[in-house]
């Protein structure tokens, strides 16, 4: 089975679960802290060492996780120790993450810019693209300061981009410049 498949059913059954018991929200942020724990590199390789065993992994988790995190959580933490799919707990939570936001119709969009833009732009930015088709009923935005793109902004909106840079549209025009327009033909 593909990590994507496993990790989309694994996702999908702590989603149900959790909205039959009405603790998404507190799902939600405990994968939220989880996925932060994983920022910490000792952690990370604790959970992808084949040399560590089930039972000492157990137990640190138990350490980590039991009473601070909500039952469910914990129970499914668990059992994927117990199947031994532990290793595959860092695409559970991305692939539960973005269930989630498919389920309250929420779209992710980056917005990368040469500088700050104005709060004014920002939020016009926003208000176009949830006025189009291309976006749900709300947005999470992050955005991103790359002086590299020289001015304008890039928009990426799940796994479409939009790129108003001037370092997109000078590459543009390089590229069109570098076709000889007077060829000889005979």
């Amino acid at each position: 089975m593909s990590v994507t498949k496993l990790a989309s059913r694994y996702a999908k059954s702590l989603l149900d679960l959790s909205q039959e018991q009405g603790v998404t929200e507190e799902v939600l942020s405990d994968v939220n802290g989880f996925q932060q724990m994983l920022e910490n590199r000792d952690f990370k390789l604790l959970i992808d060492s084949p040399i560590i065993n089930a039972s000492k992994k157990s137990k640190i988790f138990k350490a980590l996780f039991d009473g601070k995190v909500n039952k469910l959580t914990y129970a499914f933490f668990n059992i994927v120790l117990n199947k031994g799919r532990e290793a595959y707990l860092p695409y559970i939570a991305n692939e539960f993450v973005n269930q989630y936001r498919d389920l309250r119709g929420i779209t992710t969009v980056k917005i990368t810019m040469a500088s700050q833009l104005s709060d004014d732009s920002l939020d016009a930015i926003k208000k176009k693209i949830l006025d189009s088709n291309i976006s749900a009923n709300s947005l999470e935005v992050t955005t991103e300061i790359d002086p590299s793109i020289i001015g304008g902004y890039i928009v990426e909106i799940g796994d479409k981009l939009y790129d108003s840079s001037v370092l997109y549209q000078m590459n543009k025009l390089k590229k069109e410049f570098s076709t000889d327009l007077y060829e000889k033909t005979y």
